[in-house]
C-alpha cells in the first residue's frame, strides 16, 4: 500500500475535499424541478468513464498493491507543483459550484427558473468548472506516482470535455438564444478572453 507516503496523504486529503464539495452541491440542488434533462446513453457513458480514472484507480493505488507494477518516481519539484495545482483546482471547483448556485447539475439539465450566470468566475470563462477538472487531472498525474492511477483521468475527462461541451453550449443557446451567443463571444471556454469587450 502507498497510503503511508506523505505525498499520497496530501492527495487523499484533497480527494476527500473534492468529493465533499460535489456531495454538498448535489444535496443543495437535488430537489430542483428540471424541465430539460439530457441523460441519454452518451451522457451515461461519459459519466461512467470518469469513475475509474478519478475514483477507482487512485483508491486501488493508495490502498492496495495491485497497481505497483506501474509505479515510478518524480522529482520533489514536480510533486510540489502537483500539490499547488490540486489546491488551486479545489478552489476553482468550489467557486464554480458556488457561483452557479441552484443552476448547477451533474448532467445536462435545465431547471424551472434556470438563470444564465455571467458573474464571479463565469465573468470571463464559460466553463470554469471544466478548467478546475483539467487542473485536477494534471495535479493528480503529478502527485500520484503511478501511470494508471495518476494519468488515466486525463483521457477520460478529455472524452467528457470534447463530447459534452458542444452539447451543453447548444442547450444553453436553445434556452437563452442571443444572450448566450453574446456571452460566448465575450468569454473563453477554459481561459479568459481578455481582449473581448463586455456590454456595459
Amino acid at each position: 500500500m502507498n497510503i503511508a507516503e506523505p505525498w499520497n496523504i496530501v492527495f487523499l486529503i484533497t480527494f476527500v475535499i473534492y468529493f465533499g464539495i460535489r456531495h454538498v452541491f448535489i444535496g443543495r440542488t437535488r430537489h430542483e424541478e428540471k424541465v430539460v434533462r439530457q441523460m441519454d446513453r452518451q451522457e451515461k457513458l461519459l459519466l461512467a468513464g470518469m469513475m475509474p480514472g478519478i475514483l477507482l484507480l487512485p483508491l486501488l493505488y493508495l490502498f492496495t498493491p495491485l497497481l505497483d507494477f506501474a509505479d515510478y518516481r518524480l522529482p520533489t519539484a514536480v510533486l510540489t507543483t502537483g500539490v499547488i495545482t490540486l489546491f488551486g483546482s479545489l478552489w476553482l471547483f468550489w467557486r464554480s459550484h458556488s457561483d452557479l448556485g441552484q443552476n448547477w447539475s451533474v448532467s445536462l439539465e435545465l431547471r424551472q427558473q434556470h438563470e444564465l450566470i455571467t458573474n464571479g468566475v463565469y465573468r470571463r470563462v464559460r466553463h470554469p468548472m471544466y478548467t478546475s477538472i483539467w487542473l485536477w487531472a494534471l495535479g493528480q498525474g503529478m502527485l500520484l506516482q503511478n501511470w494508471l492511477a495518476g494519468w488515466a483521468v486525463v483521457p477520460a475527462f478529455a472524452a467528457m470535455y470534447f463530447l459534452r461541451t458542444p452539447r451543453e453550449e447548444n442547450l444553453m443557446c436553445e434556452k437563452f438564444g442571443d444572450e448566450y451567443r453574446t456571452y460566448m463571444r465575450q468569454t473563453g471556454r477554459l481561459f479568459p478572453r481578455w481582449n473581448a469587450s463586455r456590454d456595459k
